[in-house]
């Protein structure tokens, strides 16, 4: 096997894990935010959705790095 792919490999494997986390962790409190007072789930939406994508975002980069490795 060559070293870049294992090096790509390693770079979005170790890249993502934390994206994925984080997004559970946003949907699970967001939800449970949602169960205890289902009158703010609008107030609750929006900035779940924007910490998502932010969190998402750090995936992305690590993609980029990954893509990058030569």
């Amino acid at each position: 096997m060559d070293t870049t792919m294992l090096a790509k490999a390693i770079a979005i494997g170790l890249g993502s894990i934390a994206p994925a986390i984080a997004i559970g962790m946003i949907g699970s409190k967001a939800m449970e935010a949602i169960g205890r007072n289902p009158e703010a789930s609008g107030k609750v939406f929006v900035p779940m959705l924007l910490a998502s994508a932010f969190a998402e975002a750090i995936a992305i980069y690590a993609l980029v790095i990954a893509f990058s490795i030569k």
